[in-house]
């Protein structure tokens, strides 16, 4: 266990942050998710710029790794052209 203040004070931060950060991704996951089951194009393509930055948000902020974050854009906007 921890013998100084400030160490305890990093676990309470540590995570307080863990718990932010988690809702976030999961949050992400969750729309990217719903974004590939859309089968309108239209619709998808209104979504597109929305997903687009909330992955970028996530990235800036280093909950998600930044090539990561290129990966997902990418497969995105490929589905998004399979649309018809």
């Amino acid at each position: 266990m921890a013998n100084h203040k400030s160490a305890l004070k990093r676990i309470r931060q540590t995570e307080t942050r863990t718990l932010h950060n988690r809702y976030y991704a999961k949050t992400v996951r969750n729309a990217v998710r719903k974004f590939r089951s859309l089968t309108d194009k239209k619709e998808a393509e209104e979504q597109m710029p929305k997903l687009y930055a909330m992955i970028d948000k996530l990235a800036k902020r280093n909950i998600i790794h930044k090539n990561k974050a290129g990966n997902l854009k990418s497969k995105i906007t490929k589905y998004a052209h399979t649309l018809s």
